[in-house]
């Protein structure tokens, strides 16, 4: 018989301080999705509304970058609940790894539907000590063929901003890597959206755009600390799963970032064509703390970083 979550407490507990997760509760036997995984309706994807992406992928092998081998990574989701809430945030044996469901879960509007493990990168040595060993090797291999490819990434799309950089800086941004991977378990998976920002000379504006897997693509998108750096030039992507499928998936995004002590502000290149900063600049570690401190809500992560000349 399939568990009853007769408060929120309780489903909290089964969910995260448990380690049971959201594919926990799928193997549960649940007939429906608990409220508290339900967006509210202003937040909901209204897929007939919603418009699929018909721009055609780009061929990074024009930028020499590296193929990449279809992946999968479901043998750590198919622990045991109890081998899983070892990683939990709050008694992990590493401050490398992590594991959970949803953003910061104790102050969502809604929980996510989702489950996931994060790997913090340092060094080959730690991450084959630390990472699970369910999913090290697959997951380190990723992350370093991914490399190259991230760099060559950068550095195209900063030159067309007129902004050169060579490797000392580029790495200066993209020092901290870490690997997740999200598990989307039945009753939770579909297609991922993006949400086309207010402030673009597009079609859409404001509405949610379909981006439809296509086989041996990477879906690369574009983080804050980016469009920062390029002075609101390139747009940070909000984006979402939503629910739709009957199939369990496993996605593996890898992020990188600066370290925590770098300093970050648009750069000069980009200001001065622009003949404004619409961005301060700040610290790292101190733009993180607020991101993970608060709920998640939109891109309103970017006000933390706004400059009042902007």
């Amino acid at each position: 018989m399939a568990p009853s979550f007769d408060n929120g407490s309780s489903l909290f507990n089964f969910v995260v301080r448990d380690g049971n997760g959201v594919k926990g509760i799928v193997d549960s036997g649940i007939s429906k999705v608990p409220r508290a995984f339900i967006q509210p309706p202003t937040e909901q994807i209204n897929k007939n509304n919603a418009t699929k992406c018909e721009i055609p992928p780009i061929d990074l092998s024009k930028l020499d970058g590296p193929e990449h081998d279809q992946v999968t990574a479901h043998n750590f989701f198919g622990l045991p609940a109890e081998r899983k809430a070892v990683y939990r945030k709050e008694v992990s044996p590493s401050p490398l790894v992590k594991y959970g469901t949803s953003f910061v879960p104790e102050k969502e509007k809604a929980l996510e539907w989702k489950d996931y493990i994060s790997m913090a990168y340092t060094n080959d040595d730690e991450a084959l000590q630390q990472w699970p060993v369910e999913c090290r090797d697959f997951a380190l291999q990723y992350l370093k063929t991914s490399h190259e490819m991230v760099t060559k990434l950068l550095d195209a799309l900063m030159g067309n901003l007129g902004v050169e950089l060579d490797d000392s800086i580029i790495d200066t941004f993209i020092g901290k890597k870490m690997v997740n991977m999200n598990f989307y378990p039945t009753y939770g998976i579909g297609g991922l959206y993006v949400k086309v920002p207010e402030d673009v000379d597009m079609e859409k504006k404001g509405e949610w755009v379909e981006i439809p897997p296509i086989p041996d693509a990477l879906v690369i998108n574009v983080g804050d600390m980016l469009q920062i750096l390029s002075n609101g030039r390139y747009k940070s992507a909000e984006h979402r799963v939503r629910a739709t499928s009957t199939k369990s998936r496993v996605s593996v995004p890898i992020f990188v970032s600066p370290q925590a002590t770098q300093k970050i502000a648009p750069f000069p290149q980009v200001v001065e064509k622009d003949g404004v900063a619409r961005y301060s600049e700040f610290i790292f570690s101190d733009y993180m703390n607020n991101f993970f401190g608060n709920a998640h809500d939109g891109k309103k992560s970017l006000e933390f970083a706004k400059s009042n000349s902007a």
